[in-house]
């Protein structure tokens, strides 16, 4: 192969007259245009030399490996170089510009890879709240209302959020919240709350990934009272939300609250509200009504301990926030809660070792917070004392009485 030789190419249509070599193994090839093209010396053929035994052992290679390709050599032989090279240019653009799009593509892609779920200390005990929050806590007589559902442990919760109508149910939400967040549920108004007196709530608790203790299925009911969503010292200050809320427990420290139940003394009261002695001797009968005669000062003493000493020396201690504190203002929930809890504690402290006494804590039945909180002390911190619900023609629904063994 040399200059003056007549090459066509093996890769492609086309050819045209050495004129010269880059290297020894690329080679310029004028076509007819005028073009110097540089090509793979591999991928051209002699097709024409002065050297006539050469030529035609090239000649015969040529045949052999582009047999196939001569049909379209014929026809397409007309076609010069230069329009041919703008087709491969226009080929290769068109491959870049698929590649970029696809690339686009790719990169709008949604992202499944998910952060793995924080725990925190302490969370694997489940707790769950449904707080209401208004929307304008300056306006509590006229805002509306936001109600979530708090998940504060460390499981997921699957769970229903469902109102009464009359002895039939309806299912106002169904979801799952993540550990350690709350999930917005829906927006009411003040017109709306008559529908929302009677709650339930059912739910089921778990972890992915990764083992954990099975928990129960959880079923509480609790009713909800319009006349608070009217009082603005309802609505309290708390860890979830930046405003005030009103919280109710569903679940505290994996104690369920009380279940909803009928409180018989109060219904009476209502069935004989006409009846003025009846009313008053019931009253007289109920710590509560102790605690408001020795705050219009018709008592003397403490009303946070009272002994009933015809009663086998019986110690009554009231653990209501009003009776505790002088006020609120400024306290949490939380911090609250927690005051009680000392009190408890202390009380149980100061009779340990009185075996046989008998301690009445007056905790009421509210959102069951409490209640749940104390049952959980004894349970696990004070395992040598009994205890059980406290008389309720006595003290109504709200007490538990705890024996020191």
């Amino acid at each position: 192969m040399k200059k003056g030789d007549t090459v066509r190419f093996l890769s492609e249509t086309g050819g045209g007259k050495i004129v010269g070599f880059q290297s020894n193994n690329i080679v310029l090839v004028e076509d007819e245009d005028g073009f110097q093209i540089p090509f793979p010396i591999n991928d051209v053929v002699v097709v024409s030399s002065d050297d006539y035994t050469s030529s035609k052992l090239v000649q015969a290679k040529f045949d052999s490996v582009g047999q196939k390709q001569n049909k379209v050599v014929s026809q397409q032989n007309n076609r010069s170089i230069k329009s041919m090279m703008h087709e491969g240019q226009d080929e290769i653009i068109d491959v870049f510009d698929d590649k970029v799009d696809n690339d686009v593509v790719d990169d709008n892609k949604e992202i499944s890879f998910k952060k793995p779920v924080e725990e925190r200390k302490g969370g694997n005990s489940l707790t769950a709240y449904l707080a209401f929050v208004p929307l304008d806590i300056k306006d509590v007589a006229s805002t509306r209302f936001e109600t979530y559902f708090v998940n504060d442990s460390n499981y997921y919760m699957q769970f229903c959020y469902m109102t009464a109508e009359g002895n039939s149910w309806n299912l106002k939400f169904q979801g799952e919240v993540e550990p350690n967040t709350k999930l917005y549920i829906e927006e009411f108004s003040r017109e709306e709350l008559n529908d929302m007196a009677h709650i339930a709530v059912q739910l089921i608790a778990y972890k992915r990934e990764k083992h954990f203790v099975l928990k129960p299925g959880i079923d509480v009911q609790f009713r909800l009272d319009p006349v608070k969503f009217y009082k603005l010292h309802t609505f309290q200050d708390n860890d979830f939300f930046e405003m005030p809320a009103l919280l109710y427990g569903i679940v505290v420290n994996d104690i369920p609250v009380k279940p909803l139940v009928v409180d018989a003394k109060a219904l009476k009261r209502e069935m004989y509200a006409d009846n003025a002695t009846l009313q008053q001797e019931t009253e007289q009968d109920s710590v509560e009504s102790y605690v408001r005669r020795y705050e219009n000062g018709q008592k003397k003493g403490n009303p946070f301990l009272i002994k009933h000493r015809d009663n086998g020396d019986i110690v009554v201690i009231d653990l209501h926030a009003d009776t505790l504190l002088d006020t609120t203002a400024g306290m949490s929930s939380t911090d609250i809660l927690n005051y009680q809890l000392k009190k408890f504690r202390e009380v149980l402290a100061e009779y340990d070792g009185k075996k046989g006494q008998k301690l009445v804590f007056i905790h009421g039945k509210g959102e069951g917070v409490l209640r749940s909180a104390i049952v959980n002390d004894l349970k696990y911190k004070y395992k040598k004392y009994t205890y059980q619900d406290a008389s309720f023609q006595e003290y109504g629904y709200g007490a538990t009485q705890v024996t020191i063994r």
